[in-house]
């Protein structure tokens, strides 16, 4: 089980997939700050279609900042193997170097980019055969990282607290609608989960109870019975 977690930086939010007009689902309106930019440039995607990567980023976001050794740790890889793949990322500005690290590659300090994430919408790249397979592979590895870490969840359960094991949840909801009101239950879902995410950074700051990192997995999409 994890011990003394790190509240997670502001501004960043895990690997997703985009739904709506708007990166955030809706347009934004007057006065609140612009939705969050989305990758729109198939080099840059095709980043992450290393799953290693995928993981370093989540990893990232959790604890605000780490060195490839420290990194290399949650892996299990070698450092130079992580270091690579975290250079990847920065040259695409999607990592860039915290402050305070020293010039050795493998102690610098790395931090998920404030100004790019990983957020993209596959239609963007439907125009060509190979932005379309890019995207879906992408996808795919996202589903497939999310699906291992919540079956090492399982496989882990029983060392968590009881009231852990109780607030933790799994559900799936069916309802019948059309693609405007999907688009606004994705955008509603989205402003839950950040509003959420800045009520336990803010309550971790000021200390007010033992917390852990929380993984919530969001999926919407049509299907026929």
């Amino acid at each position: 089980m994890p011990t003394a977690p790190q509240p997670p930086p502001a501004g960043n939010s895990g690997p997703s997939e985009s739904a709506g007009g708007e990166p955030s689902g809706i347009p934004t309106p007057p006065g609140e700050p612009p939705p969050r930019p989305r990758i729109t440039d198939l080099d840059a995607l095709k980043v992450f279609t290393h799953p290693l990567r995928i993981e370093l980023f989540r990893l990232l976001t959790a604890v605000g900042s780490a060195t490839a050794s420290h990194l290399a740790e949650q892996v299990d890889e070698a450092v130079s193997l992580v270091s690579y793949h975290l250079r990847k990322m920065a040259a695409h500005g999607f990592l860039i170097e915290a402050e305070g690290g020293t010039g050795d590659a493998r102690e610098r300090w790395w931090q998920v980019s404030p100004d790019e994430q990983f957020t993209f919408r596959s239609s963007d790249f439907d125009g060509a055969p190979e932005g379309a397979a890019v995207a879906q592979q992408v996808v795919r590895r996202l589903v497939e990282t999310r699906t291992r870490r919540y079956a090492e969840y399982l496989d882990t359960a029983a060392s968590w607290p009881r009231e852990w094991r109780d607030a933790a949840f799994s559900a799936e909801y069916l309802a019948y609608l059309t693609t405007d009101e999907l688009t606004e239950y994705a955008a509603e879902l989205q402003a839950v989960a950040e509003r959420w995410g800045e009520h336990g950074k803010s309550a971790a700051e000021a200390g007010d109870a033992p917390r852990e990192h929380v993984s919530v997995h969001l999926y919407g999409f049509p299907f026929r019975p």
